[in-house]
């Protein structure tokens, strides 16, 4: 039996203490966000940023630069990445990753005097790439949004992730950007399993919503994909043939995957999870994802970090490329253009 949850609606229950203790910010509560009512309440925390745009220089992302208007986030994938970033800010990579968000009020701001410098390359920037820019809140501030507004104004494209179906809410902005080739949407698309969702992601869209999501967007003419991901070996990794084809019948343009990562804490919220909700596969999961990670848990190594190697990973690797090819559904997308990007405001200030 599955044990009593003492947090309501969270990916995780523990909270272990940051790597990094140096410091100081003072948790002061913005906003309340009572579409749900998780245990315990999410503090929403001003992240007085003067810089939006993050650079990377990676060589298995796929774009170079990104922003996030939020940091930490309320999805509580227990899975995910970007936990461990949160230790940083003097937090908890656990139940403080999902209960203490920051916010970038300024953030459509900032976008608009990134792209108005003299210095900007017009380039496909990535509206997430750390946490989710459509969690819960966003309803409510609108941050995302109001970015996407100021990139429709330059004409400059952008790229999203997302698992919530949130994301249509846009699709007036993102329909006049399609139409210079200046959007997509990636629809990450982990499981079909109702069940799992609501433990593994727990205030994400359930699949069905993001099938309907990849659907709207597809037939308001945005170029839409999904992300498979994370592929979790032994849990997830069966319904890869499934997923692509829901994928498909929704109206998906292209699909790709990643698997899953387990960077420095991850490993210890992620193998507790196991034992509190699947403690009969914990031997099955750990097992597959040493297989395709040299005996180890994680290996931080691009190009492998995200696909792994060996026996384990070349049959994901296959079961994923015939599936697609069954299918009929290319594992990339078409490139977004550049060559309408202007400055609107550019003609004011000359005014001047």
């Amino acid at each position: 039996m599955k044990p009593q949850k003492s947090f309501r609606g969270r990916g995780t229950q523990h909270n272990p203490q940051s790597r990094f203790k140096s410091t100081e910010y003072v948790h002061e509560p913005l906003w309340s966000d009572d579409l749900e009512e998780p245990s315990p309440k999410t503090q929403f925390i001003p992240d007085n940023t003067k810089e939006i745009f993050a650079w990377n220089d990676s060589p298995d992302i796929g774009f170079d630069v990104s922003i996030n208007p939020y940091r930490g986030c309320e999805h509580g994938c227990v899975y995910c990445y970007a936990r461990p970033f949160h230790e940083y800010l003097d937090f908890s990579s656990g139940i403080d990753f999902e209960t203490k968000i920051l916010v970038k009020e300024n953030a459509p701001a900032l976008v608009r005097k990134g792209l108005q410098k003299k210095s900007w390359e017009p380039q496909v920037v990535a509206i997430s790439g750390i946490t989710d820019p459509y969690q819960p809140v966003e309803r409510k501030l609108e941050l995302t949004r109001g970015c996407l507004e100021v990139f429709r104004d330059f004409r400059n494209p952008i790229g999203i992730v997302t698992k919530n179906h949130l994301v249509t809410r846009d699709i007036d902005i993102l329909s006049e950007m399609s139409e210079y080739n200046t959007a997509k949407v990636m629809i990450s698309l982990t499981t079909l399993d109702r069940s799992l969702t609501e433990v593994m992601e727990p205030r994400t869209s359930r699949p069905e919503r993001r099938l309907a999501a990849i659907r709207t967007l597809s037939e308001a003419g945005i170029p839409v994909g999904v992300l498979i991901a994370p592929i979790v070996p032994g849990l997830t990794d069966r319904e890869i043939p499934e997923l692509i084809a829901a994928a498909k019948d929704a109206g998906a343009e292209h699909v790709s995957f990643v698997m899953l990562r387990l960077p420095n804490s991850l490993v210890e919220l992620f193998t507790t999870w196991l034992d509190e909700h699947y403690p009969d596969a914990k031997s099955k999961v750990l097992g597959r994802i040493q297989q395709m990670r040299g005996g180890n848990l994680y290996d931080s190594r691009f190009g492998v970090r995200g696909r792994g190697e060996g026996v384990y990973a070349e049959h994901i690797h296959t079961l994923f490329k015939s599936a697609c090819k069954k299918h009929g559904i290319p594992q990339s997308g078409k490139p977004l253009s550049t060559e309408h990007f202007r400055n609107p405001y550019e003609n004011q200030l000359s005014m001047f």
